[in-house]
Order: C-alpha cells, then structure tokens, then sequence
C-alpha cells in the first residue's frame, strides 16, 4: 500500500508496507499512547464515580443501543459473563443502568442507561469527541475519513461488517 502521510499538517514522501518484514515499532508504541491519553480523559471522570474503563464501556453500549440484551452486550465487548456481572451490578446499584424484563422474552433482561447514566455517557463522549477533534484538525482536510478507514481495517475482517451496523444503529443520548 503506497500513497503520502500527512502529519502535523504536512505531507511526507509515499511509504510502502511490505508484509512480515519487522515489527512495526512506531505504529504500535503510537497506538499504545494515543489509547493511553485517549482513556485517560475518560478515567479521570469515571475516577470520581468510583468506575473504571469496563464501566465506560458497558455505559457507552447501553446508551448508544437502549433495550441492549445481556447476551449481545456480552458479544459485543467480548468478555466474560462474571467480569459482566461485577460491572454491571455495580452500574445498576449506583442507578447509571436500569435492568428490565425483557419485552418479548421476560427471561433476557434489557439494558437501559437511567437518566444519570446517560448524563455520564455524554460526558464521557464529549471529552473524547474534543480529543479527536484536535487530533483531525491537526492532520488536516480528509483527517476523518483517514482515520475511519484505518481503524476499520485494524478490526479482523469478519467482523467488520456487524461492527460496523452496530455504530451505525447507535441511538442513545450519547451518540
């Protein structure tokens, strides 16, 4: 894959990746900071609440996808059902998710954010939607749709497709 960078605003000669060859250092360590400052906002605040990043990401799914089962949140974030339950009772006594029986099927209870819950959530949002706002406003024009190509090519190619109807039928508050 060839074509030029832009960085910081100015653009760098064409780059040629050619697969196997050594590991990709500055792109991985770059990955890794940018997730640590990334994150960081969102600990702060979820700091406050006594939450942490597994809180963010269960608040963050159930407020984009009100009704949200326990079941697809779970093939969703791709953990276990104890690490789900801990967070999740702990989401649900602080009142920021209301568990209910569900509509069809009493037995699969759906997930909603209470009104605190997605006060949080769009908080949260916020705070990183200003942090990727800064980052696209310094690459420059096309920064966007770069960084959307880019990142849907890092997640495995089966799964692109159901991630993808999963963004784009996010509904919350905190979309």
């Amino acid at each position: 894959m060839a074509g030029p960078t832009r960085v910081a605003g100015r653009a760098t000669a064409p780059q040629t990746l050619v697969r196997d060859e050594a590991p990709l250092y500055e792109l991985i360590e770059l990955l890794f900071f940018a997730y640590r400052d990334f994150v960081g906002d969102a600990d702060r605040l979820l700091e406050a609440f006594g939450f942490g990043r597994a809180h963010h990401r269960v608040l963050h799914f159930v407020s984009r996808h009100p009704g949200l089962t326990i079941a697809a949140l779970l093939d969703i974030l791709k953990i276990t059902k104890q690490s789900l339950n801990r967070v999740l009772k702990e989401l649900i006594a602080k009142n920021f998710i209301e568990a209910r029986a569900g509509a069809i099927d009493r037995r699969h209870r759906q997930l909603y954010a209470s009104e605190a819950g997605e006060k949080l959530a769009r908080d949260l949002a916020k705070l990183q939607t200003r942090r990727f706002t800064a980052a696209l406003e310094e690459v420059g024009p096309g920064a966007k749709t770069m960084a959307s190509t880019f990142l849907q090519a890092m997640i495995d190619a089966p799964e692109r497709e159901r991630v993808m109807a999963l963004i784009a039928s996010g509904q919350g508050t905190a979309k």
